[in-house]
């Protein structure tokens, strides 16, 4: 793609490092940039500069916050002996998007998978065992994506804290094995999260 501005190339070449995004996007994306008031698009970059800067991630759950602790721990309305453990911080807007969840979450950063160098000490379980221990949690809900590396990690997950006196239970199949719970319909995941299964009937 021949541009007439090598600036006008630069920013198509950021934006199209954005995941979805190709030339032609970037392009169109830049352009309408062009059109707005130069203030605007200051706002624009220093905004998206200060969300990378500034963010945090909550100490107690590893969800996105403005400070220490997230919005959801911190909120004395939710349950917060019940934990929902997630691969990553787009499932937890998934969830809450059903509004069908009330209580917290960890997140744990992926999910055990050797075949990509990804091995349990590399995502925040010891913090979840840990944090089932101190607080006394009562159930502990899996969420993570049906498939192999996902039921690998809940049943790893399982035994560290088989010990434990808290309920351990998983949503129900009504996502696809297989399947992105990031790209299930709000529907689907609001009844796989009410209809959730011990967890026993569900890792072999």
């Amino acid at each position: 793609m021949q541009l007439p501005s090598s600036l006008l190339e630069n920013a198509v070449q950021q934006f199209s490092k954005l995941p979805g995004i190709g030339k032609k996007t970037a392009l169109r994306l830049v352009l309408h940039l062009l059109k707005q008031e130069v203030n605007e698009v200051q706002h624009f970059g220093e905004t998206i500069a200060r969300m990378r800067r500034d963010i945090k991630f909550c100490q107690r759950c590893h969800n996105i916050s403005d400070g220490d602790i997230c919005s959801i721990c911190a909120n004395s309305m939710r349950n917060q002996q019940m934990i929902c453990v997630v691969e990553n911080i787009r499932d937890v807007i998934a969830i809450e998007t059903t509004q069908q969840f009330n209580g917290s979450y960890h997140v744990l950063g992926g999910i055990i998978s050797p075949l990509d160098g990804v091995g349990p000490e590399q995502l925040s379980i010891e913090s979840l065992v840990q944090r089932i221990e101190k607080e006394k949690t009562e159930e502990i809900v899996f969420a993570l994506n049906p498939n192999i590396q996902g039921d690998t990690t809940i049943y790893y997950i399982q035994k560290k804290i088989a010990h434990l006196p808290c309920r351990i239970t998983t949503i129900a199949r009504g996502i696809a094995f297989g399947g992105d719970l990031e790209y299930a319909d709000e529907m689907t995941l609001a009844k796989s999260i009410a209809n959730r299964l011990p967890v026993q009937q569900y890792v072999k």
